[in-house]
């Protein structure tokens, strides 16, 4: 657990290509099946501070036992923590993520700024309402960033259980799954 920003319960990779990297971590790596979202806009994008436009990515969430692995592609040129990572040479681990309530991602977000740890970037994933916010604990864009998430509202978190509970028994079939279908039997 993280003293400044809570429990570890998500990993994210930055990758060029999602659709080479859900082959990597289904076929190669076993872990799945990966709920994908394509194309997506965050909503209220801020980029070191600014507001800034925001870029548009897909991702794709799976799990390993407790610990969901996320997958981000982005398809544009607009500023962002993801295309730091892409335009410094790297590919690969990025960030690390919290679940918050809502109170608790204020009252961590609002703590952080108050003792001048920078906002790398921040926004609203559209349709869900969930807030992100992604902290450099360095200038470095090679250096792991920590995201905290108001993931542990009941209607969000309940659909992140839905994507762990997914892997418990999976057996390789449909690895690669639409968000949309969350929920229903493969």
């Amino acid at each position: 657990m993280s003293r400044r920003f809570g429990s570890i319960r998500q990993i994210a990779f930055v990758v060029r290509d999602l659709n080479a990297a859900l082959l990597h971590w289904t076929s190669a790596l076993g872990v799945g099946p990966f709920f994908v979202r394509r194309r997506l806009v965050p909503e209220g994008f801020q980029y070191r501070g600014s507001p800034s436009p925001a870029p548009c990515m897909s991702i794709a969430l799976g799990n390993s036992g407790d610990l969901q692995v996320e997958l981000i592609q982005q398809h544009d040129d607009q500023p962002s923590a993801w295309r730091d990572r892409l335009l410094s040479g790297q590919e690969g681990l990025q960030h690390v993520s919290s679940w918050l309530t809502r109170a608790e991602y204020d009252a961590t977000l609002s703590r952080m700024r108050s003792t001048g740890v920078a906002v790398a970037q921040e926004g609203v994933v559209p349709g869900s309402g969930v807030r992100f916010a992604y902290f450099g604990v360095s200038d470095d864009a090679n250096s792991l960033m920590f995201e905290i998430a108001d993931v542990m509202e009941p209607m969000i978190h309940s659909r992140m259980k839905l994507i762990a509970e997914a892997s418990r028994d999976w057996d390789g079939a449909n690895p690669i799954r639409e968000i949309s279908t969350l929920g229903r039997t493969p």
